[in-house]
């Protein structure tokens, strides 16, 4: 179930050890121009359209009458209602938190404020290919809201029937989105991001999705259209770093746990102890062999699973720097220990009573993060994400005359005579 690869005694780049499958071997380019192009030209009806052919239903209004998403949160059961409150309420302390004073700097008499704008109008997408993703509508739409968005308009697929999961409809009428439509796929992203004579064009686009979702972000960001500023979100990755006080049964099912959430993820186990990766090999046969989606964990782990042993934790850590996963679990005796160890993750779960499933609904973080080693370079998504950064620039007539000379000098090295005049002119030479 998962492969074996020894690293002990290897001391050269560990990039050219590890295996990396492919997400996806050829992104689907042309088709997803070709649906974007629809859209924009003929806007609803081209949403129709691909909803019968893609999603093989009807879809008579896009918009989910506002009764419907208000009715959703009373109709589901108590225990969902009541987990998703605390959800909300540990999603909107934790980004309340990270939202810091604002910039007030001054140096050589020259004064830098900032201004901080939401932006007026956010996309949010979240996809329902394998089951309803009612935690990302909290995790999507909660730091928006933080952020002080003035619309939040979601996209979601339709079911079978032509509606829209009622459980995303709930959480959607709890975390405060203004608007649902009950659209899926690039023509979602499309019609998002150039508007419809239902749906109304957004400034930022958030959300998980398909290969086709990812890459209509790609085409419409890359365009200047609107801006999609959390990494694209790809396959499920967990790294869980081992040793032998971590039961088995614990770390095999943290293995477990990314390969449920689709195709192409990747499941490594990491430890420096042989028969820790004997014991977890074994128990994730097991767990998989009586899971109800056996066969789509089997295909997962076929492709993206692997126990990797190494020479102790130096070289673990590495090991997990070098995937970057989305999810980072440490799992030992002394997790504190490897922290400064630590360089690209998109979250750290520190010790066996931390899962990641936790963070996955209710820890407060977005659980949006970086996947398939984009954690080299970015983060999860969060409040600014949703917010404009405006410096503000302020110099009395003493600063300018001080900064003229370094600005001139910098201006004509580039050649802009008109940029070293505009502060020669002011300074008096």
């Amino acid at each position: 179930m998962l492969r074996r690869l020894d690293l002990r005694g290897f001391h050269g780049d560990l990039r050219r050890r590890l295996p990396r499958p492919p997400a996806v071997s050829e992104p689907p380019i042309a088709e997803v121009q070709s649906i974007l192009a629809e859209v924009r030209e003929h806007g609803d009806a081209a949403l129709r359209s691909f909803s019968e052919r893609f999603d093989r239903v009807t879809i008579d209004e896009l918009a989910v009458p506002r009764a419907d998403v208000d009715a959703a949160l009373g109709a589901i059961e108590a225990p969902l209602r009541d987990a998703l409150e605390q959800a909300r309420d540990s999603i909107l302390a934790y980004h309340r938190a990270t939202v810091g004073p604002a910039v007030d700097h001054r140096r050589n008499g020259i004064e830098i404020s900032e201004l901080r704008r939401p932006v007026a109008r956010a996309g949010l997408y979240v996809p329902s290919a394998l089951a309803p993703l009612v935690s990302t509508v909290l995790m999507t739409a909660v730091p928006a809201k933080v952020a002080g968005v003035g619309e939040l308009a979601l996209c979601s697929p339709p079911g079978p029937d032509g509606t829209v999961a009622p459980g995303i409809l709930a959480a959607a009428a709890l975390a405060g989105v203004d608007e649902v439509y009950r659209i899926g796929g690039a023509q979602a992203i499309g019609a998002m991001a150039y508007g419809t004579e239902t749906i109304r064009s957004v400034d930022v686009i958030v959300g998980p999705g398909s290969a086709r979702v990812a890459q209509a972000k790609r085409e419409v960001a890359s365009a200047g259209v609107v801006g999609v500023p959390s990494a694209f979100a790809g396959p499920s990755e967990v790294v869980v770093v081992a040793d032998a006080s971590t039961p088995a049964a614990w770390a095999a099912i943290d293995v477990v746990v990314q390969a449920e959430h689709g195709p192409d993820g990747l499941a490594w186990l990491v430890t420096w102890d042989d028969a820790v990766a004997d014991a977890v090999t074994k128990e994730v046969t097991a767990q998989v062999e009586a899971s109800p989606r056996r066969s789509h964990i089997e295909s997962t782990l076929s492709e993206g699973g692997y126990a990797v042993v190494c020479d102790g934790p130096e070289q673990a850590m590495a090991v997990a720097n070098v995937i970057a996963p989305e999810h980072l679990q440490l799992m030992t005796a002394d997790p504190e220990a490897l922290l400064p160890l630590v360089g690209n993750a998109g979250a750290v779960f520190l010790g066996p009573w931390a899962p990641a499933s936790v963070g996955d609904y209710l820890a407060g973080p977005s659980h949006v993060l970086p996947t398939f080693g984009s954690a080299r370079f970015s983060s999860a998504l969060r409040v600014d994400d949703f917010v404009k950064h405006v410096h503000v620039v302020s110099l009395d007539r003493e600063a300018l005359v001080r900064a003229a000379p370094h600005v001139a000098a910098l201006a004509e090295a580039e050649g802009l005579a008109a940029h070293a005049a505009s502060v020669r002119m002011r300074a008096g030479g």
